[in-house]
């Protein structure tokens, strides 16, 4: 007997990029829609185009190139949200419009100031808007979690009526537990009559974190989508984590009636891209993607593994993008190895400096044309390969992980059309001393140099920079993470900044760690600057 299907939607780029620092650009969210297309994702929330004029021609952006996934904009219930929607999926192959209200006595009262009945001809009013646009419509009451299930089954009845053929339940506020979620999820599918003529959804956040195991309650008791983010990236605890719902129900076999399409060795470079852009790292030890994922220190654990690998890995580590063999490549490399291996990983360095290998080249230089850029595909690997033997020359080994972030921190230096450059630092650090820095920064072509001390080299060389730039930003976040082990690894450092309510995240990676630094607030810094719109600005 053939297994239902459970649909993945992914929200990274609408719920996801609502983290604070998080927000992406048009380019951006362009990169990871392919990834999720290469990872074979049935829906892809591309954003919420009625949130700013950038928005609107992110998802409409994504919507013209993805083909083999449905592109999805959220929609709040009002007929302006729904036209600009509709009108942002339009260019899909597969459009749908996602919209909502909520549901729950304290958001009706407190934030809607709307009656009961209200709400229910506002919903049936808002899906009937939505299918002059398409017949591929999800309807969510907002805060189900927290809904009386009488007042929901009114309403979702009505919704499906109206044409809905998507019913997502979400826990907003991560209160339930899976027992009540998944007993929730049972009761609706039960009582409501039509409910056989619409599919059920999933859309759990991870305040108690149970965003997983609550998702999972929800497919074991009826639920054929599970709305996800890459990272479990997401609003305050955030949201479900893709990578967890795809494995744990392959895994589960045995237990779970269904099975997802996810191309799970794509799983691994979808992590890495998320937080590249994002500037959010991943634990090492988070399910699936985390560093330590698959690791084994313990004796009893190593000893296991080497006679039997399902003794302790109830998964295999190369089943989602995993490799285990390490990329020996050094200063004495040739282009050729170079670039096989790049193909290798997936990386295709045509016009458009992203990591795909299904990349269109017509559309992206035509946009860099309209950025100013000229770029050719020699010249992306010429410059790739510089970087890689500057690198080289440092490092004894050069590791997949180490092409991973050459390639983003290329591809950002591109896309934020750099204001700032960082020529030259030179930082002092001393027992007993004052530690200090001295910088040399580009603007717009124009050198100026400062120097400055500070509590410590990294400190000192921000304030040298601020004394050249003057952005009168705020430091709300500096994180440092090793991309590889031993000591000769790159750093990678993440900056967030925030200024007049706008947050961007700046990363840059080396083997100098006050340099590295030094490149990520530059990289932030730029991005400030960049007239590029951010697509959520996040005031």
């Amino acid at each position: 007997m053939a297994k239902d299907r459970l649909i993945i939607f992914d929200t990274t780029m609408r719920d996801g990029e609502q983290s604070p620092g998080a927000s992406m650009t048009r380019e951006e969210k362009l990169r990871i829609a392919r990834q999720l297309e290469r990872m074979r994702v049935d829906v892809i929330e591309a954003g919420f185009p009625a949130a700013s004029d950038g928005d609107f021609e992110a998802v409409r952006a994504v919507a013209s190139i993805i083909k083999d996934s449905t592109v999805c904009g959220l929609a709040r219930a009002n007929e302006n949200d729904i036209r600009r929607c509709g009108d942002a999926v339009k260019p899909a192959a597969s459009p749908r419009v996602h919209t909502f209200i909520a549901t729950s006595p304290i958001h009706m009262e407190k934030k809607l100031r709307m009656e009961p009945s209200q709400v229910i001809e506002q919903a049936v009013r808002a899906v009937k808007w939505a299918r002059a646009y398409t017949d591929n419509v999800e309807f969510s009451p907002e805060d189900a979690g927290r809904s009386d299930i009488d007042f929901l089954c009114r309403i979702l009845e009505r919704a499906i009526q109206a044409g809905a053929t998507t019913i997502n339940i979400p826990d907003t506020v991560g209160y339930t537990f899976p027992e009540h979620f998944g007993r929730l999820i049972r009761l609706l599918r039960e009582r409501i009559p039509n409910s056989d003529k619409v599919i059920w959804s999933t859309h759990c956040h991870n305040d108690l974190g149970l965003a997983v195991a609550n998702s999972l309650a929800g497919v074991l008791n009826g639920a054929r989508q599970v709305e996800c983010t890459i990272n479990g990236l997401g609003e305050r605890a955030g949201n479900a984590a893709l990578e967890e719902i795809v494995m744990a129900v392959r895994t589960r076999q045995d237990i779970f009636p269904c099975d997802t399409g996810i191309d799970t060795t794509q799983i691994v470079p979808a992590s890495r891209l998320v937080s590249g852009i994002t500037g959010f790292p991943v634990q090492p030890n988070k399910a699936i993607v985390g560093a330590n994922a698959f690791a084994h220190e313990s004796g009893i654990h190593q000893d296991g593994v080497i006679k039997s690998r399902d003794t302790y890995e109830i998964m295999r580590a190369e089943d989602v993008g995993w490799k285990a063999n390490r990329l020996v490549l050094g200063k004495h490399s040739g282009r050729s190895a170079f670039r096989q291996r790049l193909q290798e990983l997936g990386i295709v360095l045509d016009s458009e400096l992203v990591l795909g290998k299904h990349s269109g080249r017509s559309a992206f230089r035509q946009r860099l044309q309209e950025l100013g850029i000229v770029l050719d595909s020699e010249e992306a690997l010429n410059a790739a390969f510089k970087r890689f033997k500057d690198l080289a020359d440092k490092k004894h080994e050069i590791f997949d992980e180490d092409l991973q972030a050459l390639i983003s921190e290329q591809a950002s230096d591109y896309v934020e059309n750099e204001h700032y450059r960082l020529v030259s630092l030179t930082a002092h650090s001393e027992s007993g001393a004052l530690p200090y820095a001295k910088v040399v920064v580009s603007e717009e072509g124009k050198e100026r140099r400062a120097e400055a001390q500070g509590s410590g080299p990294v400190d000192a060389s921000f304030k040298a920079i601020d004394s050249i730039v003057k952005s009168g930003s705020e430091l709300l976040l500096y994180s440092v993470n090793a991309i590889t082990t031993g000591t000769d690894a790159q750093g990678e450092v993440t900056v967030r900044i925030a200024k007049g309510g706008r947050i961007v995240n700046g990363q840059g990676a080396d083997t100098d760690i006050v340099v590295a630094s030094a490149k990520a607030y530059i990289n932030a810094l730029n991005k400030l600057h960049s007239k590029l719109e951010r697509v959520n600005p996040q005031v």
